[in-house]
């Protein structure tokens, strides 16, 4: 199955000369979203892992189902303030301004190697801070997984530069 064809295009959202990729038309055919699972899965089978994350909030769909399956640890990593015991934060930039990603001081333990799963990956400024987080938190980023990578716009590659391992399912242009 190409899952490609599963995801829809709009044309100037959230804001004028934005090409957004919308996975709900993935995720809302049993069978897309199903294959879609069966491929992450596949593609975890390179990497050593005890604990699987994912990026607010779309990240949260596939690697949760992914997680259920594989029995492994499903850890958040949130917006500020919205995670309610002792954190970590971190702050990043993104395209358009700066966000801040939270997590939990006691979801990973030291040595803990953990899988990111997340749903897309555009410049990979996100990604970048969830992987800090991670390592600020004693753990090591095993690799990441992306449903869709935006190739053009580099994602991937930076953090291919940085070290770190990096698999998608799909590749569109960023524009």
């Amino acid at each position: 199955m190409n899952l490609k064809n599963h995801i829809r295009s709009i044309k100037d959202y959230p804001k004028k000369g934005i090409l957004f990729r919308d996975i709900t038309t993935l995720i809302k055919n049993e069978n897309a979203f199903n294959e879609c699972i069966h491929q992450i899965i596949e593609r975890s089978k390179k990497f050593k892992f005890n604990k699987i994350a994912a990026i607010e909030s779309r990240g949260f769909i596939f690697a949760s189902a992914v997680s259920y399956i594989l029995k492994k640890p499903f850890i958040l990593l949130r917006k500020k303030n919205k995670l309610p015991a002792d954190v970590h934060s971190i702050d990043f930039e993104l395209e358009y301004g700066t966000a801040t990603m939270e997590i939990h001081k006691d979801a990973i333990d030291q040595n803990d190697s953990v899988l990111l799963i997340d749903d897309l990956i555009a410049t990979g400024g996100t990604a970048e801070a969830a992987a800090k987080l991670i390592e600020i938190s004693k753990g090591n980023v095993a690799a990441y997984i992306f449903v869709i990578n935006l190739f053009d716009l580099g994602g991937c590659d930076n953090l291919i530069k940085k070290g770190y391992k990096v698999e998608n399912l799909i590749d569109f242009p960023g524009h």
